[in-house]
């Protein structure tokens, strides 16, 4: 999603620039949120421009509209139906004919089976829980800085992370 909103905010500078470069007023100024955010964050003034915004036949209207539809990719449970929206939405986004968005959906293709793997695992595991273990993992290293042997900072590692026991020792300590 967040490479759909940075294809947005080119195809709307992309847009501005054509418009003025046509002798148009400037439509797309301060427009920027209203297509970055969901429908439901947008202030009252956001949702009068978008509303202004939406009648006219613009790309980044397209754009907006894609990015909205996309948004129910992650209401599907079942992994196969939502590989069938992925590739039906890659379409229309290819259809569309707005080069940041065809970058996202050659993206996404790419990376189907990474993605669909969300769903394989019924949405109980996320990037969250990779950053945090990430994370742990990197404040135990630092803690361990003077080990002077990979099995030692490997044992730390599966002691922190595993709450393993620590390995039994020749010597008793308490």
């Amino acid at each position: 999603m967040q490479k759909m909103g940075t294809a947005l905010d080119s195809i709307r500078t992309q847009e501005a620039k054509r418009l003025k470069q046509e002798g148009n007023e400037v439509i797309l100024k301060n427009s920027r949120w209203c297509f970055l955010k969901r429908k439901f964050n947008l202030t009252k003034s956001q949702k009068g421009t978008l509303k202004k915004l939406v009648n006219m036949n613009l790309n980044i209207v397209k754009g907006y509209i894609l990015k909205e539809q996309f948004h129910k990719f992650w209401e599907y449970n079942n992994p196969t139906w939502a590989g069938k929206f992925l590739d039906n939405w890659c379409e229309l986004a290819s259809e569309a004919d707005l080069k940041p968005m065809t970058k996202i959906t050659e993206m996404l293709q790419r990376h189907r089976n990474l993605i669909l793997n969300y769903f394989r695992a019924k949405k109980e595991f996320n990037s969250g829980i990779v950053e945090g273990l990430n994370r742990k993992v990197n404040l135990t290293i630092r803690k361990a800085f003077g080990f002077r042997s990979f099995e030692v900072m490997e044992t730390a590692l599966y002691h922190q992370l595993g709450y393993l026991p620590e390995p039994s020792f020749k010597h008793v300590f308490w």
